[in-house]
């Protein structure tokens, strides 16, 4: 109940969710050129889902991103960004949208959280040793991936409708946009995929779904980080590895994790 094997356009892909860690990740299901689909081993590591593939019942790490046991042990899956916000919010940007039934044959409700307050409270179902209390355990932030460290972004650093963050980290210059009262976080690199325009700079672009930012080129640009008008149309952002997951197990994962601070120059 926690993966969805999918087929989007010409890709494969699952799109796996923790509940124990709030972290929602989707890779390519072809693996060393075979196709395959994944399923909850019902194995955990510091809380964090270990996925299956069926075709070699190699285990994965969903945070590491990578097999852990098995067949394919330290193979890493290509990874798509994904945008997690709320139905309300993406409607507003893409009201046409389909969603995910429900009916899997399976008698669950879907609509209820599984783990009661866990979400408020600051206990864990497996605790972890030496927790990083600079935030509350289970606080939503953006984990920004690079090498063996992470950065986090916290809501409260965009709480006032879209605002556009230009940071540095690990040699490279991210734009990080998000708002609070809408619930999303992303973030990019700052050139284009095809590397002809680098250190791009955006303002926020207000009530504009799906648009969420313009650069001086007076290019607007979408949440999925792709110009969709002016003379950048059709460019697209490089992604990150970048996910929203609780705070405790960004810290468990990465033991340098570093907080974005409002006080930091943008």
């Amino acid at each position: 109940h926690e993966i969805v094997n999918a087929r989007v356009g010409d890709l494969d892909i699952a799109v796996t969710y923790c509940p124990l860690t709030g972290t929602g990740i989707s890779w390519n299901r072809e693996i060393d050129g075979q196709t395959t689909t994944f399923g909850v081993s019902g194995l955990l590591y510091k809380n964090n889902l270990i996925p299956y593939d069926r075709a070699t019942g190699s285990y994965w790490s969903q945070i590491l991103n990578q097999s852990v046991h098995g067949k394919h042990v330290r193979k890493k899956p290509e990874t798509f960004q994904l945008v997690e916000t709320t139905w309300q919010t993406w409607k507003k940007m893409y009201p046409d949208s389909k969603v995910l039934s429900t009916q899997t044959g399976f008698d669950r409700s879907y609509q209820e959280y599984p783990y009661g307050n866990y979400k408020q409270a600051s206990r864990l179902l497996f605790p972890i040793d030496d927790m990083d209390e600079r935030l509350f355990t289970k606080e939503r932030v953006l984990g920004l991936i690079g090498y063996n460290t992470v950065k986090a972004y916290r809501f409260q650093s965009f709480n006032d409708s879209i605002r556009v963050i230009h940071d540095h980290f690990v040699n490279r210059d991210h734009v990080v946009i998000g708002s609070q009262p809408d619930n999303f976080l992303v973030a990019y690199q700052r050139e284009t995929m095809d590397e002809q325009v680098k250190n791009i700079r955006f303002q926020p672009v207000q009530n504009a779904h799906p648009v969420v930012m313009a650069d001086s080129s007076g290019s607007q640009w979408n949440i999925f980080g792709e110009a969709v008008s002016g003379p950048l149309k059709g460019k697209k952002l490089k992604r990150t590895h970048s996910f929203i997951g609780f705070w405790f197990i960004w810290s468990a994962f990465f033991q340098e994790a570093v907080i974005y601070g409002d006080g930091q120059k943008d």
